[in-house]
């Protein structure tokens, strides 16, 4: 790239050819990356993708910029590692719901509460791909794979709720398909400082095919997604006559009819993304009863782990000392005599 020149998507693509299964959820969301980075003009040599082990976790390989596809469930710890080493490096964490919910999920919660600046995305298509369609912690109850013939018995994950009980402070959703609203989403994300945590709808059109079609089906997408904006009343449904009220007698949210009742538009919930127990009840939401929430769910700037942690080491080698024999002999000490007695200072 030259200073001159705006940038393209096509300058983040690398000369790799891209390999998933043709229809793949990943391809629509590669695009919107490279898109991504084009609008906000970024740097590569700039540009870190970490990922872990998955058929999400092949995507650095198609950004021309720098990039480590690492061990499974690990690249949150290795985006860490290259934070701390250079904070001004932009890096993106690439996992799927199998590689961050289930062996990640340990450094998913941590790299979380820590906020440590990186975009996080979670491609989560119900199921492990990349091993043939075994069933993954988001899988639903019942559904059939080979490691689970009779339908799956566990409850599922919800990415979204696993985020904000870690203490996330930016949780945001969206769709593969959506190319607008997720280019969007990534590029809050982008301009966030901290964690920001992004979960995205991705079909795998082998082994999970459908699975979103209840709320991402052109048919029924104006019904079953709810696209939230902060400051804006929550409102859905092709002609934005429903819409979301917490219920009088209760700490909950229920689906309403503007006109139904006497219900008005000054009766819907108005989105405040610096809420927390809003964004969880929106996380929490699931078809057919309720709409899916999809954006900016919770936005909430806190301290950066690794601005502080570099605060500190600032501050402490500024006021140590180059004694290191004093350094050494600080505190409690042993002196060992010459018949093996000790005795301590």
């Amino acid at each position: 790239m030259t200073d001159a020149a705006k940038p393209s998507p096509k300058d983040y693509a690398s000369s790799n050819e891209v390999r998933w299964c043709p229809g793949c959820g990943d391809y629509a969301i590669l695009k919107a990356l490279q898109r991504t980075l084009a609008d906000v003009e970024a740097k590569t040599e700039d540009v870190v993708f970490v990922s872990g082990i998955g058929c999400a976790s092949r995507l650095p390989y198609y950004m021309s910029t720098y990039g480590f596809h690492t061990i499974h469930g690990r690249a949150p710890a290795i985006a860490t590692g290259i934070k701390l080493a250079n904070p001004d490096l932009n890096v993106w964490v690439i996992s799927g719901d199998g590689d961050a919910l289930a062996i990640g999920g340990n450094h998913f919660m941590h790299l979380i509460r820590r906020n440590i600046d990186v975009q996080f995305l979670v491609f989560n298509n119900e199921i492990y791909g990349l091993t043939k369609g075994q069933f993954s912690p988001t899988s639903r109850v019942g559904t059939r794979s080979p490691s689970s013939p009779k339908g799956c018995i566990e409850n599922p994950i919800s990415a979204a709720l696993m985020a904000l009980g870690s203490g996330g402070h930016f949780v945001a959703r969206a769709i593969d398909s959506s190319q607008k609203q997720l280019i969007d989403t990534l590029t809050r994300a982008y301009h966030y400082k901290g964690t920001a945590f992004v979960e995205i709808y991705q079909n795998c059109l082998v082994y999970n095919d459908g699975v979103f079609s209840s709320f991402t089906d052109k048919a029924v997408a104006d019904d079953m997604q709810i696209h939230v904006e902060h400051g804006k009343p929550l409102l859905f449904g092709k002609d934005k006559n429903k819409g979301l009220r917490v219920k009088p007698e209760a700490m909950n949210i229920e689906v309403v009819t503007i006109g139904e009742g006497g219900i008005s538009v000054d009766d819907i919930l108005v989105h405040d993304e610096t809420n927390k127990v809003i964004a969880t009840l929106l996380a929490d939401m699931r078809e057919p009863e309720f709409p899916v929430a999809i954006g900016v769910l919770f936005c909430k700037p806190g301290h950066i782990f690794e601005v502080e942690i570099h605060k500190m080491v600032e501050n402490e080698t500024s006021e140590a000392t180059c004694n290191l024999n004093g350094v050494l002999r600080q505190g409690h000490t042993w002196t060992v005599t010459e018949n093996s007695d000790s005795e301590r200072d």
